[in-house]
């Protein structure tokens, strides 16, 4: 780990949005979609068996226990409650919560007979529910709730056939809560597999906490080795939207083989080291905030000079990042319009330009 990182302090990640960048390009979709009304104690057996599933990345559980007791409440006194939204997985043709979890888990965990660490029993209820546990209900208020009906939308994308994103697209306009989520927590549950596990794992590499030093806890840091990856590798398909483009990346190597994931660790593992170890933990910095297209330019740049074997030239390759840095920010290349095609391009160039001078 390279002695200048105390120096680093900001924990921000400056990925300045372009406007044009958040316009989804047009695609016709076609969906099946249909109606399940499910009993509560099946809907609750198929979430203890994975049927029925959340996905790892999604928010942790906020309910409060009172806000959890009431909607118990509202069913054990049969209001109508609003309904989830599931994903009908082609393959394993399990059914991925989309919208509702919170109500999910909260059936979950009154089955269960826990709220966290301690019991759940219901609180802010009704005087005939209140403390009152799943095994202390009396047989008629457990019958009526465990024949209670949770109304569900099933939905599979049959076309186009090759993607999936109209579920990116679907949780993108669901996600409307207080906390919404970030793209790479979308892409985590929609394209979850082995490229994913991957980027989850090179996260962890110790010279990337170093060079990265950031208390983004929103899967930023996954997204940005996942740039990396798809720049390096597919720059030449590059489209804007930056975001369609690293779905498509996620989308083609969900379940990538082991060769794939081998060449993409060593890609990864093999720059990183050298940015943490040779350079400084600002080499990604222009100012405080690490730099997402300063980073997109400088990763890829030295992955491509290291396709011809180690730096031996430690000073000159300094040198050249402290030429990289001067360069991109002469000709604006991370602050305007960063996601176009031949601004992406000419930092990526300029970089490789660079480093390719170095021994």
């Amino acid at each position: 780990m390279n002695s200048t990182e105390s120096e680093v302090t900001e924990s921000a990640v400056d990925d300045p949005i372009d406007e044009d960048d958040t316009i989804v390009q047009s695609v016709r979709y076609q969906i099946t979609s249909y109606g399940a009304d499910f009993p509560v104690d099946g809907i609750v057996s198929r979430l203890e068996r994975s049927a029925i599933y959340i996905p790892r990345f999604q928010r942790k559980f906020v309910w409060t226990h009172t806000q959890a007791s009431r909607f118990i409440e509202s069913l054990l006194l049969g209001l109508p409650v609003p309904g989830i939204f599931l994903f009908r997985d082609p393959t394993t043709r399990k059914l991925m919560v989309v919208d509702g979890q919170q109500r999910l888990r909260s059936l979950q965990h009154f089955y269960r007979g826990t709220f966290g660490q301690r019991k759940f029993d219901l609180l802010g209820v009704s005087e005939d529910y209140q403390n009152k546990t799943y095994r202390s209900l009396s047989p008629e208020a457990k019958q009526d709730l465990d024949d209670s009906i949770i109304h569900a939308t099933i939905f599979q994308q049959d076309e186009p056939s090759a993607d999936r994103s109209s579920i990116y697209s679907i949780f993108e306009r669901l996600n409307t809560g207080g906390s919404p989520l970030q793209p790479q927590e979308i892409r985590a549950c929609v394209y979850r597999g082995r490229l994913n596990d991957l980027l989850s794992d090179l996260a962890r590499n110790s010279h990337w906490k170093a060079v990265y030093h950031s208390t983004n806890t929103r899967k930023k840091d996954e997204e940005i080795i996942l740039r990396f990856l798809a720049l390096y590798y597919e720059r030449s398909n590059y489209e804007r939207p930056m975001k369609q483009f690293l779905n498509r990346f996620m989308e083609k190597y969900r379940d990538a083989n082991d060769s794939d994931c081998e060449r993409f660790r060593r890609s990864f593992e093999t720059t990183i080291e050298v940015v943490d170890t040779i350079l400084t933990p600002k080499s990604l910095r222009p100012k405080r905030a690490l730099n997402v297209s300063v980073a997109d330019a400088v990763l890829v740049g030295l992955a491509h000079r290291l396709e011809r074997g180690p730096i031996t030239e430690t000073d000159a390759l300094r040198t050249a990042n402290k030429r990289v840095l001067q360069l991109l920010e002469e000709e604006e290349l991370f602050t305007i319009g960063t996601t176009n095609k031949d601004r992406v391009e000419r930092r990526i160039e300029l970089a490789c330009r660079e480093y390719d001078l170095v021994q």
